[in-house]
Protein backbone atom coordinates (compact mmCIF):
# COMPACT_ATOMS: atom_id res chain seq x y z
CA UNK A 1 0.00 0.00 0.00
CA UNK A 2 1.24 3.43 -1.13
CA UNK A 3 1.58 5.99 1.54
CA UNK A 4 -0.26 9.23 0.85
CA UNK A 5 2.37 11.31 2.06
CA UNK A 6 4.90 9.95 -0.69
CA UNK A 7 2.50 10.96 -3.34
CA UNK A 8 3.78 14.59 -3.86
CA UNK A 9 2.68 17.16 -6.29
CA UNK A 10 4.72 18.73 -8.16
CA UNK A 11 5.07 22.59 -6.34
CA UNK A 12 6.30 20.91 -3.27
CA UNK A 13 10.00 20.98 -2.50
CA UNK A 14 12.40 17.96 -2.05
CA UNK A 15 14.30 17.66 0.97
CA UNK A 16 17.76 18.56 -1.51
CA UNK A 17 15.53 22.02 -2.47
CA UNK A 18 15.18 22.82 0.83
CA UNK A 19 18.79 22.09 1.71
CA UNK A 20 20.16 24.37 -0.82
CA UNK A 21 17.65 27.00 0.33
CA UNK A 22 18.56 26.75 3.55
CA UNK A 23 22.49 26.66 2.53
CA UNK A 24 22.21 29.60 0.50
CA UNK A 25 20.24 31.57 3.59
CA UNK A 26 23.26 30.26 5.64
CA UNK A 27 26.23 31.46 4.00
CA UNK A 28 24.51 34.65 2.76
CA UNK A 29 24.26 35.40 6.36
CA UNK A 30 27.82 34.36 7.07
CA UNK A 31 28.77 36.85 4.15
CA UNK A 32 26.81 39.47 5.12
CA UNK A 33 28.39 39.60 8.61
CA UNK A 34 32.06 39.16 7.47
CA UNK A 35 31.97 41.72 4.57
CA UNK A 36 29.87 43.97 6.82
CA UNK A 37 32.36 44.21 9.74
CA UNK A 38 35.26 44.18 7.45
CA UNK A 39 33.71 47.82 5.73
CA UNK A 40 33.08 49.03 9.77
CA UNK A 41 36.35 48.73 11.03
CA UNK A 42 38.33 49.66 8.24
CA UNK A 43 36.31 53.00 8.19
CA UNK A 44 35.84 53.42 12.04
CA UNK A 45 39.54 53.41 12.35
CA UNK A 46 39.95 55.67 10.00
CA UNK A 47 37.04 58.07 10.71
CA UNK A 48 35.27 58.83 13.95
CA UNK A 49 32.32 60.42 12.09
CA UNK A 50 29.18 58.37 12.86
CA UNK A 51 27.41 59.12 9.61
CA UNK A 52 30.28 57.88 7.65
CA UNK A 53 30.39 54.83 9.32
CA UNK A 54 26.59 53.94 9.15
CA UNK A 55 26.65 55.08 5.29
CA UNK A 56 29.81 52.67 4.15
CA UNK A 57 28.22 50.07 6.59
CA UNK A 58 24.51 50.20 5.02
CA UNK A 59 25.92 50.59 1.42
CA UNK A 60 28.26 47.68 1.74
CA UNK A 61 25.16 45.78 3.74
CA UNK A 62 23.22 46.39 0.38
CA UNK A 63 25.84 45.28 -1.97
CA UNK A 64 26.42 42.14 -0.09
CA UNK A 65 23.21 41.54 -0.57
CA UNK A 66 22.40 41.86 -4.17
CA UNK A 67 25.58 40.57 -4.83
CA UNK A 68 25.06 37.26 -2.94
CA UNK A 69 21.76 37.28 -4.21
CA UNK A 70 22.76 37.78 -8.14
CA UNK A 71 25.13 35.05 -7.96
CA UNK A 72 23.10 32.63 -6.19
CA UNK A 73 20.29 33.31 -9.44
CA UNK A 74 23.59 32.48 -11.75
CA UNK A 75 24.56 29.37 -10.07
CA UNK A 76 21.68 27.85 -9.44
CA UNK A 77 19.90 28.65 -12.99
CA UNK A 78 23.17 26.85 -14.47
CA UNK A 79 22.62 23.69 -12.58
CA UNK A 80 18.62 24.28 -13.27
CA UNK A 81 19.69 24.11 -17.29
CA UNK A 82 21.77 21.27 -16.62
CA UNK A 83 19.26 19.01 -14.71
CA UNK A 84 16.66 19.97 -18.22
CA UNK A 85 19.38 19.23 -20.22
CA UNK A 86 20.20 15.50 -18.52
CA UNK A 87 16.29 14.79 -18.80
CA UNK A 88 15.80 16.38 -22.24
CA UNK A 89 18.85 13.52 -23.20
CA UNK A 90 17.04 10.46 -21.44
CA UNK A 91 13.87 11.21 -23.37
CA UNK A 92 15.36 10.87 -26.35
CA UNK A 93 17.28 7.70 -25.43
CA UNK A 94 14.19 6.20 -23.99
CA UNK A 95 12.43 6.74 -27.24
CA UNK A 96 15.90 5.62 -29.40
CA UNK A 97 17.63 3.03 -27.57
CA UNK A 98 14.96 1.58 -24.83
CA UNK A 99 16.65 -0.93 -23.74
CA UNK A 100 19.95 0.14 -22.96
CA UNK A 101 17.66 2.14 -20.50
CA UNK A 102 16.24 -1.04 -18.86
CA UNK A 103 19.81 -2.47 -18.94
CA UNK A 104 20.93 0.78 -16.92
CA UNK A 105 17.94 0.10 -13.58
CA UNK A 106 18.91 -3.26 -13.85
CA UNK A 107 22.45 -2.67 -13.10
CA UNK A 108 21.39 -0.40 -10.42
CA UNK A 109 19.39 -2.75 -8.59
CA UNK A 110 21.83 -5.63 -9.11
CA UNK A 111 24.78 -2.79 -7.50
CA UNK A 112 22.68 -2.39 -4.76
CA UNK A 113 22.71 -6.23 -4.11
CA UNK A 114 19.29 -7.37 -5.45
CA UNK A 115 19.36 -10.36 -7.50
CA UNK A 116 19.37 -10.04 -11.39
CA UNK A 117 16.27 -12.00 -11.58
CA UNK A 118 14.79 -9.49 -9.17
CA UNK A 119 16.28 -6.45 -10.55
CA UNK A 120 15.14 -7.55 -13.53
CA UNK A 121 11.34 -7.53 -12.58
CA UNK A 122 11.96 -4.50 -10.69
CA UNK A 123 13.31 -2.60 -14.03
CA UNK A 124 10.27 -3.89 -16.00
CA UNK A 125 7.94 -2.89 -13.55
CA UNK A 126 9.13 0.57 -13.52
CA UNK A 127 10.16 1.02 -16.66
CA UNK A 128 6.00 0.32 -17.38
CA UNK A 129 5.26 2.55 -15.41
CA UNK A 130 7.51 5.58 -14.70
CA UNK A 131 10.20 5.07 -17.24
CA UNK A 132 11.86 8.65 -17.29
CA UNK A 133 11.24 9.43 -13.88
CA UNK A 134 13.28 5.91 -13.35
CA UNK A 135 16.15 6.30 -15.38
CA UNK A 136 16.95 10.25 -14.15
CA UNK A 137 16.56 8.99 -10.74
CA UNK A 138 18.90 5.73 -11.01
CA UNK A 139 21.34 7.33 -13.43
CA UNK A 140 21.84 10.91 -11.83
CA UNK A 141 19.57 10.75 -8.48
CA UNK A 142 17.16 13.85 -10.06
CA UNK A 143 13.84 13.78 -8.96
CA UNK A 144 11.76 14.50 -11.97
CA UNK A 145 10.08 18.19 -12.31
CA UNK A 146 11.73 18.75 -9.10
CA UNK A 147 14.19 21.50 -10.20
CA UNK A 148 15.75 23.75 -8.16
CA UNK A 149 14.27 27.38 -7.76
CA UNK A 150 16.72 30.19 -8.72
CA UNK A 151 14.68 32.84 -7.46
CA UNK A 152 14.41 30.82 -3.81
CA UNK A 153 17.87 30.74 -3.65
CA UNK A 154 18.79 34.36 -4.72
CA UNK A 155 15.78 35.46 -2.29
CA UNK A 156 17.35 33.18 0.50
CA UNK A 157 20.88 34.55 0.06
CA UNK A 158 19.62 38.26 0.00
CA UNK A 159 17.93 38.29 3.39
CA UNK A 160 19.95 36.25 4.97
CA UNK A 161 23.14 38.49 3.85
CA UNK A 162 21.00 41.53 4.90
CA UNK A 163 19.92 40.20 8.17
CA UNK A 164 23.23 39.40 8.86
CA UNK A 165 25.14 42.76 8.25
CA UNK A 166 22.82 43.92 10.44
CA UNK A 167 24.27 42.74 13.68
CA UNK A 168 27.69 44.40 13.24
CA UNK A 169 26.36 47.49 12.23
CA UNK A 170 23.58 48.09 14.75
CA UNK A 171 25.98 47.25 17.04
CA UNK A 172 28.89 49.79 15.75
CA UNK A 173 26.46 52.62 14.97
CA UNK A 174 23.74 52.01 18.11
CA UNK A 175 25.60 51.38 20.90
CA UNK A 176 27.28 53.91 23.49
CA UNK A 177 30.92 55.11 22.42
CA UNK A 178 32.68 53.23 25.26
CA UNK A 179 30.70 49.88 24.07
CA UNK A 180 30.90 50.12 20.08
CA UNK A 181 34.26 48.46 19.79
CA UNK A 182 33.70 44.72 22.20
CA UNK A 183 30.50 44.94 21.63
CA UNK A 184 30.88 44.81 17.75
CA UNK A 185 33.58 42.38 18.46
CA UNK A 186 30.81 40.19 20.36
CA UNK A 187 28.14 40.22 18.20
CA UNK A 188 30.07 39.08 15.15
CA UNK A 189 31.44 36.29 17.52
CA UNK A 190 28.27 35.08 18.36
CA UNK A 191 26.82 35.94 14.52
CA UNK A 192 29.57 34.02 12.51
CA UNK A 193 29.41 31.16 15.90
CA UNK A 194 25.61 30.47 15.39
CA UNK A 195 26.29 30.42 11.75
CA UNK A 196 28.80 27.89 11.67
CA UNK A 197 26.06 25.66 13.74
CA UNK A 198 23.75 25.89 11.24
CA UNK A 199 25.58 25.62 8.36
CA UNK A 200 27.02 22.47 9.89
CA UNK A 201 23.24 20.84 10.59
CA UNK A 202 22.40 21.68 7.33
CA UNK A 203 25.24 20.30 6.20
CA UNK A 204 25.27 16.87 8.49
CA UNK A 205 28.58 18.13 9.52
CA UNK A 206 30.57 18.66 13.00
CA UNK A 207 29.05 21.70 14.55
CA UNK A 208 31.69 22.05 16.98
CA UNK A 209 34.63 22.19 14.18
CA UNK A 210 32.19 24.76 11.98
CA UNK A 211 31.69 26.82 14.84
CA UNK A 212 35.26 27.23 15.89
CA UNK A 213 36.61 27.95 12.23
CA UNK A 214 33.74 30.46 12.07
CA UNK A 215 35.08 32.24 15.18
CA UNK A 216 38.59 32.11 14.03
CA UNK A 217 37.65 33.65 10.25
CA UNK A 218 35.64 36.05 11.64
CA UNK A 219 38.24 37.54 14.44
CA UNK A 220 40.95 37.33 11.45
CA UNK A 221 38.71 39.19 9.22
CA UNK A 222 38.38 41.77 12.13
CA UNK A 223 41.78 42.11 12.84
CA UNK A 224 42.97 42.72 9.26
CA UNK A 225 40.40 45.20 8.60
CA UNK A 226 41.21 47.33 11.67
CA UNK A 227 44.89 47.35 10.74
CA UNK A 228 44.02 48.19 6.99
CA UNK A 229 41.59 51.48 8.87
CA UNK A 230 44.83 52.21 10.75
CA UNK A 231 46.89 52.22 7.26
CA UNK A 232 44.41 54.82 5.61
Amino acid sequence: MINAKSTRKKSDMTIQERSNTLRAGVLGSNDGILTVVGVLFSVAVATTNAFTIFIAGLADLLACAFSMAAGEYASVSSQKDTEKAVVAKEQALLKTNFQAEVDAVVAYYVNKGVSHHTSEAIAADLMAKKPLATVVQVKYDLALNHYMNPWAAAFSSMFSAASGGIFPLAAMTLLPEAFKWPGTILAVTFSVALTGFLSAKVGHGFPKRAIIRNVIVGIITMIIHYYVGLAL
